[in-house]
C-alpha cells in the first residue's frame, strides 16, 4: 500500500534534513532543516543517523510524493523554505601532494579548509509540487556555481483496485531521482575531501555530469512494489556552465539528449522493519572530447548498472544499512581514437558495496569496498604509468550527530561531525606506491533552518 504523505506526515519531518549540507563537496551532497520546519518533525524520522542522505521508509515517500508533506493546515510562507550549510575541514594525505593539494592557496598537505557554503531552497511551491534547489560557494576553487536542482509534482490514485504512484520531475542531476543511495550523487561515501587525490577512471554514472545538464522525467511506483522511471537530459552550454560556475574547466562536451531509465523491484517485512529493493539503471551519451569536435565525430559512452539495497530497522534510534552497485561502461571511442589515438573501444567496470548501522541516531558507523577496472588505455588514462584505469580500496567513516533528534535543543538546525579514512591497494593501475594517496579527512558540516524559525518566529 502506498503511504500517502497526509500518513507520512507524523514521521516524515526530517526528511532530507540532511540533504543540504551533502552539496558541501565537490561530489554532491545536500541537508536542509527547512524540510523539517514544513513537516514538524526531526531529521531522525526520516533519516538514518539523524543526517542522511540514506532515507528511511518515510523519507522515500517524502521524496517520491514530492517534497510537499506538512503539518501545517496553511502553509504559504515561502521564506521558510531556505535553509544555509556550511562545511569545513582538515586533509592529511600519506604523502603530500604537487604542486599543491588541488586548490589555489593550498600547501601540499596537512590542509585546512572552508570547503563550501550554501543556500537552498526546499520544500512545498504548491499543495502538489515541491523542489530541491541550491547554489553555493566553493571555498576550495573560490567561485559560486548552481549546483542541485530537483523540481516535482507526483499524484495518487488506483487502477482496478491497485494502488500507484505517478510523478514528473525536472532536474539537472543524473541519478538524483533515486531513493536507495546506491549510485551517485547519493552513493556512499556521502563526503569526500577536495583535496585529496582520486583515481583518474570514473563512469558517467559516477557523478561526471551532475549539474552540467537539464532535462525532464517521468516515475511511477506500482503497488508500491513495481518502479520504472525516464529522462531525458540535455547538455548545457559551455557558456552557461561557465556563468553558473559548474565545471567550467571541464574538458569534454555532450551532443544531443541523454537518456536515463531505472527500473526497481522493492519489498519490506515485518511491518516496514526490514526492507529490500534490486534495480538496473543506465544512461547513453555521445561525448566530444576536449570539447573538439574537428573530428566531425563524437565518442558514444553507455552505462548499465545494477544494485541491491537491504534496511533494517532495529528500533527507532538504530538502523542498519547496506548498498552495492556495479556499473559496466561500454565507450566507443571514434573521436578520441582519431584525436588521440586511443582505443577504438573500452570499457570500464566499478564496483561498490558499504554498511552503515547508526546508534542510538546519534554514532554512524560506515565501511565500503569500492574497485574501478577496464581496458588499458594509455592514451586515455594518461595519469597511469602502464594505462591501466584500475583502482581498488575502501574507506572508512565514523560520524557524530549531536542533534536531530526529538528531544534536541536545536530542532532547528544539525550538525554531523565525521572522520574519514581512505586507503588504496590499487591507484591509476599499479599497487606500488598506492598507499601513498591514502587519505584521513576529517569534516564538520553544519545547517542552519530558515532565520524565521531560528528567531523563534516559525514553527
Amino acid at each position: 500500500m502506498i503511504r500517502h504523505p497526509s500518513m507520512s506526515v507524523r514521521m516524515v519531518g526530517g526528511a532530507f534534513c540532511f540533504l543540504a549540507a551533502f552539496t558541501l563537496l565537490p561530489s554532491t551532497a545536500k541537508a536542509i532543516p527547512s524540510f523539517a520546519q514544513q513537516t514538524g518533525q526531526p531529521c531522525s524520522a526520516c533519516h538514518v543517523g539523524a543526517f542522511g542522505p540514506q532515507l528511511k521508509p518515510y523519507g522515500r515517500d517524502f521524496k517520491l510524493h514530492g517534497y510537499v508533506a506538512t503539518d501545517r493546515e496553511k502553509d504559504n510562507d515561502l521564506t521558510e523554505r531556505v535553509t544555509v550549510a556550511a562545511r569545513t575541514s582538515f586533509t592529511n594525505t600519506a604523502v603530500g601532494q604537487y604542486p599543491n593539494a588541488g586548490g589555489v592557496g593550498f600547501g601540499p598537505n596537512n590542509n585546512f579548509a572552508f570547503d563550501q557554503a550554501m543556500v537552498f531552497y526546499g520544500g512545498r511551491i504548491t499543495k502538489t509540487v515541491g523542489a530541491l534547489a541550491e547554489i553555493s560557494y566553493d571555498g576550495i576553487n573560490r567561485q559560486f556555481a548552481w549546483d542541485a536542482f530537483d523540481l516535482r509534482h507526483a499524484h495518487e490514485g488506483d487502477v482496478f483496485g491497485t494502488d500507484y504512484l505517478a510523478g514528473v520531475t525536472l532536474g539537472n542531476q543524473i541519478g538524483n531521482t533515486s531513493v536507495w543511495n546506491s549510485v551517485s550523487p547519493w552513493g556512499f561515501p556521502y563526503t569526500e575531501s577536495g583535496l585529496a587525490p582520486s583515481p583518474q577512471a570514473g563512469t558517467l554514472m559516477d557523478d561526471t555530469l551532475n549539474a552540467q545538464v537539464i532535462g525532464p522525467g517521468v516515475y511511477g511506483l506500482w503497488d508500491d512494489w513495481l518502479y520504472a522511471e525516464a529522462a531525458l537530459y540535455i547538455p548545457l552550454s559551455k557558456s552557461f556552465d561557465k556563468f553558473t560556475g559548474v565545471a567550467p574547466n571541464a574538458p569534454d562536451t555532450y551532443d544531443g539528449v541523454i537518456p536515463y531509465w531505472h527500473v526497481a523491484l522493492q519489498q519490506d517485512f515485518d511491518h516496514h522493519k526490514h526492507y529490500a529493493q534490486i534495480g538496473t539503471f543506465g544512461l547513453s551519451a555521445d561525448r566530444y572530447p576536449g570539447n573538439d569536435h574537428s573530428a566531425g565525430q563524437t565518442d558514444h559512452i553507455t552505462d548499465i548498472g545494477a544494485e541491491a539495497n537491504y534496511q533494517w530497522l532495529v528500533d527507532a534510534d538504530n538502523t542498519l544499512s547496506f548498498h552495492t552497485s556495479y556499473i559496466d561502461e561500454h565507450q566507443s571511442l571514434t573521436a578520441s581514437r582519431a584525436l588521440n589515438g586511443t582505443n577504438p573501444s573500452d570499457d570500464l567496470r566499478t564496483f561498490r558495496a558499504d554498511a552503515t548501522y547508526a546508534i542510538n541516531n546519534t554514532y554512524v558507523p560506515s565501511v565500503q569496498y569500492f574497485k574501478i577496472n577496464g581496458s588499458n588505455d594509455p592514451a586515455q588514462y594518461t595519469n597511469s604509468s602502464n594505462g591501466s584505469p584500475n583502482s581498488e580500496g575502501y574507506v572508512i567513516d565514523l560520524a557524530y550527530v549531536p542533534f536531530g533528534k526529538t528531544d534536541s535543543p536545536m530542532p532547528w538546525g544539525n550538525a554531523r561531525l565525521a572522520l574519514q579514512y581512505t586507503g588504496y591497494t590499487k591507484f591509476d593501475g599499479t599497487s606500488k606506491g598506492a598507499s601513498n594517496n591514502n587519505t584521513i579527512f576529517l569534516n564538520l558540516w553544519l545547517t542552519a533552518a530558515p532565520l524565521k524559525a531560528i528567531l523563534g518566529n516559525g514553527k
